[in-house]
């Protein structure tokens, strides 16, 4: 490829022996402006998480178990495919002494950390980006200015969520919290912004003292002239003069979000102050939505199950009528979803995968992938929606007439293993890591399994996924009420298909006693399922989960959609 050769010839210059290229972009979030893209850029590789490694001789591009086939697909030709934590980063560069460049604004300590701290290599930062150097494209700046939430999606005033976290500095000793990531300042101003696609997130970093004094770093030209108004006492500030306010901090104590604060700025904090060891607590406070952020998730839910539901039954009827492709089939579903005026954007690229196509964990179909729904396929479709109130993410899989015993197997064990996440019994230390090996028992009973977590934490009108909760193995936060959490178990056949039950769900507590309950609401496909396999205790959670279905439905539904409603809820 002409542009890896290209970026090696600066090697020499910068007097090193490969170069990392991250997703990310400064502000580390998950979705990014195409033009940001630039391991999409030298590696064809579009999933939303990897980073690739540029030596003299070989390119390396890791990525975990969620792309290990979409990373062959799109990158394999030139790139050795890394998955990990199968094999690490510093397993491929043992026993060597290489110096490796990386732009300091886009790695964080932690993540040199976690993949190279075994490499006997040397890490060298270089200010200015390789890639921008050789990538020569136009960069579009984006005009759109920040707003905040209306009174009616507000669970709590910015002045109360300031207090909370002036008072936390003072316990813990703080004199400033620096605050990198994005959604974590959107929540705490209840503010939102339009720069970045599927997240409402405002780019801006903010430094907060003990004495609740802020300072919002951003582009000036995204501040309407009231926030200056309505949020007294905050100093808006050009992002230009960022290094500049920090450099004159001396001898102060930080709390840092290890997450997304970069290597640049946590080197210039940390040559003349103390870095606590505090991970930025607006994650926390965030995840433990309040009772009205739970009825308004609860009311997104709603309009966005009527959306998915109309489009599954609008599915069944028409592909064999007409043709319906993963990519023409994705088109209808934003159809659907966008008849709501409450809806706003996508929470996420929909994944629309039929036949093999759904084996690829986080598929985006394209002109060249895009298959025609036919029968006796099974259909993924994994999407989401934004709304003012609420971020919603759900996950059917429904079969356009395939009886296979083999795949109704699997999918009821998939099932099984999704109630019994549902029906798990929180107790005081009960933490993502416990219920995670409930999800995939009835899978390993067969010898299957799945390469992804269980579930992830979702956002208040903000990111599809953010922490700290999860269901995976390795998530030690103890769940608390309020937080919201998807679940998700699946199996992936490669080349063949793809099973996965998604719904969110959120942690309620009811007199000391805390307890899941379901958020998501459109029917499970009754058609897979094996019904032999479902004992009394599961048959009943369909059940009463269908019936609630119905309830909450019914009112959107046309007379036919309806009685097709009706019948998708029917007992067993």
């Amino acid at each position: 490829m002409e542009k890896i050769k290209k970026l090696r010839n600066i090697f020499k210059r910068e007097n090193i022996d490969g170069y990392l290229i991250p997703k990310n972009d400064e502000f580390f979030n998950e979705y990014l402006s195409s033009y940001n893209d630039r391991l999409s850029y030298i590696s064809n590789f579009t999933g939303s998480y990897g980073f690739s490694l540029i030596l003299k001789d070989k390119n390396y591009l890791f990525v975990d178990g969620r792309y290990t086939l979409q990373a062959f697909n799109q990158s394999g030709k030139f790139f050795k495919i890394v998955t990990f934590p199968d094999i690490m980063p510093h397993e491929i560069l043992k026993n060597k002494k290489l110096t490796i460049g990386f732009d300091p604004k886009l790695f964080t300590q932690k993540t040199l950390d976690i993949f190279f701290v075994k490499s006997k290599c040397f890490f060298k930062p270089v200010n200015e980006n390789l890639v921008d150097e050789i990538w020569k494209r136009k960069i579009q700046i984006n005009k759109k200015k920040f707003y905040r939430l209306p009174s009616n999606s507000i669970g709590s005033g910015h002045k109360s969520k300031i207090y909370k976290i002036k008072k936390l500095l003072k316990k813990k000793g703080a004199d400033f919290q620096f605050v990198t990531a994005p959604e974590n300042s959107a929540w705490l101003l209840n503010i939102r912004g339009k720069d970045v696609e599927y997240t409402p997130i405002p780019l801006c970093l903010v430094l907060i003292s003990k004495n609740g004094d802020i300072i919002f770093f951003c582009d000036p030209k995204k501040i309407p002239s009231t926030f200056k108004t309505y949020f007294k006492g905050i100093n808006f500030a050009d992002i230009s003069s960022l290094e500049i306010v920090l450099s004159k901090i001396n001898n102060k104590n930080f709390i840092l979000d290890n997450v997304t604060c970069s290597y640049y700025y946590k080197s210039i904090i940390s040559k003349s102050n103390t870095i606590l060891k505090e991970q930025d607590p607006i994650y926390y406070f965030k995840a433990l939505k309040n009772k009205k952020e739970i009825e308004n998730i609860k009311v997104a839910h709603i309009y966005d199950g009527v959306a998915l539901t109309k489009y599954l039954f609008w599915v069944k009827r028409s592909f064999s009528k007409k043709k319906v492709t993963e990519i023409s089939g994705s088109d209808k579903l934003l159809r659907f979803r966008k008849q709501s005026k409450k809806f706003k954007f996508l929470s996420f690229p929909t994944i629309s995968g039929s036949g093999p196509n759904g084996a690829i964990i986080h598929y985006k179909a394209d002109e060249k992938s895009n298959r025609k729904l036919k029968k006796g396929d099974l259909y993924l479709i994994d999407s989401g929606g934004q709304y003012e109130f609420g971020t919603t993410d759900v996950t059917r899989t429904i079969t356009l007439g395939n009886q296979s015993k083999e795949i109704k197997n699997i999918f009821t064990r998939v099932l099984k293993g999704h109630i019994a996440v549902s029906n798990f019994k929180i107790k005081k230390n009960s933490t993502g890591a416990h219920i995670d090996t409930i999800a995939r028992k009835y899978l390993k009973q067969i010898g299957l399994n799945y390469a992804h977590g269980t579930g992830h934490g979702v956002g208040y009108f903000l990111n599809v996924h953010e922490g700290p909760q999860a269901i995976s193995k390795n998530n030690k936060v103890k769940f608390q009420e309020g937080m919201v959490v998807s679940n998700e178990p699946g199996y992936y056949k490669k080349n063949k298909f793809g099973i996965r039950i998604e719904n969110l769900i959120y942690v309620k507590k009811k007199k000391n006693t805390k307890f899941f309950e379901n958020l998501t609401m459109v029917p499970i496909d009754k058609d897979l399922i094996e019904t032999r396999m479902l004992n009394k205790n599961e048959k009943k959670w369909l059940n009463q989960y269908h019936h609630k279905v119905f309830k909450n439905l019914k009112n959107f539904m046309s007379i036919s959609e309806k009685i097709e409603l009706k019948k998708a809820c029917s007992t067993i």
